[in-house]
């Protein structure tokens, strides 16, 4: 195990050279918060500013990215981590600069990968033509664990929620499930469909100082995304809103947080770029359970 990691590093240092890569995982404590669309937006925004975006996509049915984006989604990375299928047949064109990644199957056996699944998880990602300057981690609700692996070896973590009462339960809790199960400590705070931005930031003040002294974690908000009937329609088009709709209130909100997020501060967590993350994510595999089996 020991030469295998080391012989890993090696090729992932080889391979991955974008130190500046940022990885932000998004997440949500229950479903219908607009968690996905807030995403692909978010990803449209930032490859429009001149950034390479990959999504990486945990989800299946209806919301999931290449429905969003409306492209055909035939295969998913478990296909490249059993060497059945290139990368680059799997990837999707989402958009100019956006790329998206189906892994839905694949985390969901990652904690069974064999050693081989593992290697080959590693070269499949190397075969990556045009490295990406931001990864988006869309993380599935369903995930068995109650949260995602590839969620937490990211180096910043969103957590999505609207303006009721349900979702903001539903998100602390979340928080408090990665924070005492994997000591994580910071996260990130959006803020989706809501009337105006003094309720947002109320909404973030209240959970912020709950989480602060019953969790003793570190929440920042992020912002917030105003309720928005373009939101819906970009929708049903399968079109970001930031296209379909630039001038809508909601286009503009994300155009500012894609902005920002290029510019967060590094969290305290070691490291960078896309090495660290497949290490971090091999690493939590490992954890979470050690018996492999055919990932297929």
């Amino acid at each position: 195990m020991a030469e295998f990691r080391g012989d890993q590093a090696a090729g992932l240092r080889r391979l991955f050279g974008r130190e500046q890569l940022r990885v932000v995982s998004f997440a949500a404590g229950c479903e219908g918060v607009g968690k996905s669309v807030a995403v692909a937006n978010l990803a449209t925004a930032l490859a429009r500013q001149g950034k390479e975006v990959l999504i990486l996509d945990e989800n299946t049915g209806a919301d999931n990215q290449a429905a969003l984006f409306g492209v055909p989604a035939r295969y998913d990375l478990v296909h490249v981590v059993n060497r059945e299928k290139p990368l680059e047949e799997v990837l999707l064109a989402a958009g100019a600069g956006v790329r998206l990644l189906p892994a839905a199957r694949a985390v969901k056996k990652l904690s069974r990968f064999s050693l081989a699944q593992k290697q080959a998880l590693v070269e499949g990602l190397a075969e990556m033509e045009h490295p990406a300057d931001v990864i988006l981690v869309d993380t599935a609700v369903d995930h068995p664990l109650g949260f995602s692996p590839l969620g937490l070896a990211a180096q910043e973590t969103v957590i999505v929620l609207s303006a009721t009462g349900s979702a903001i339960t539903e998100a602390y809790a979340l928080i408090k499930k990665m924070s005492t199960g994997y000591a994580r400590r910071d996260f990130r705070i959006l803020v989706n469909k809501v009337k105006a931005a003094a309720d947002a930031e109320a909404i973030f003040d209240n959970i912020a100082q709950v989480a602060s002294q019953r969790l003793h974690v570190s929440l920042d908000y992020s912002g917030c995304i105003p309720l928005d009937d373009a939101l819906r329609q970009s929708s049903r088009l399968a079109q970001p809103v930031v296209t379909a709709f630039p001038d809508s209130p909601a286009a503009r909100s994300l155009r500012g947080l894609a902005a920002d997020m290029l510019h967060w501060p590094q969290s305290g967590r070691e490291g960078g770029g896309l090495e660290q993350f497949v290490q971090q994510l091999l690493h939590l595999s490992q954890r979470i359970t050690p018996s492999p089996i055919h990932a297929g």
